[in-house]
């Protein structure tokens, strides 16, 4: 192919061309930030531990409404617990002990969702409980997604 015989320029390729490569290097970059942010804010990468969180939070609020029967499925990964309740070693009387009388913080107020974090076979999750200093530490199994304290606290 010489100079006289090159192929005609064309103004809607050559945009199209330009377009697409403007637009791949936006998403690798919204990519690379969210990517990023979600480890940055302590949510997880690509803030894979929201679901968890809102699940942490859904039973914060339980306890906060003292609705300690669905609390205690939460806890138990188990909304039909009532259903079989000899399953289960830990009964809700006990439960229930555990989040007001025989709690740290008493009976539940107020929380906040700090922070997560994976490790192992489960995420580390950290609560601020009735606007205390002291952090709780929950864990949620991945394997079975059931929460209990967790034995590790985050330093954040």
């Amino acid at each position: 192919m010489t100079l006289l015989n090159a192929p005609q320029y064309n103004a809607h390729r050559e945009a199209r061309n330009r377009n697409l490569l403007v637009g791949g290097g936006v998403f690798i970059l919204i990519l690379v930030l969210l990517y990023l942010g979600g480890y940055m804010l302590g949510h997880g990468w690509f803030f894979s531990n929201l679901p968890v969180e809102h699940k942490i939070n859904s039973f914060m609020t339980d306890l906060q409404n003292k609705d300690y029967k669905t609390a205690y499925g939460i806890w138990m990964n188990d909304p039909n617990w009532e259903q079989h309740p000899q399953n289960y070693d830990y009964t809700l009387k006990r439960f229930t002990e555990d989040w007001t009388t025989a709690s740290d913080w008493g009976p539940i107020t107020s929380h906040h969702v700090d922070i997560s974090k994976r490790d192992g076979s489960g995420i580390i999750i950290a609560v601020t409980v009735n606007h205390s200093a002291k952090k709780l530490f929950l864990w949620y199994e991945r394997s079975n997604g059931t929460l209990t304290y967790s034995p590790r606290e985050l330093q954040y």
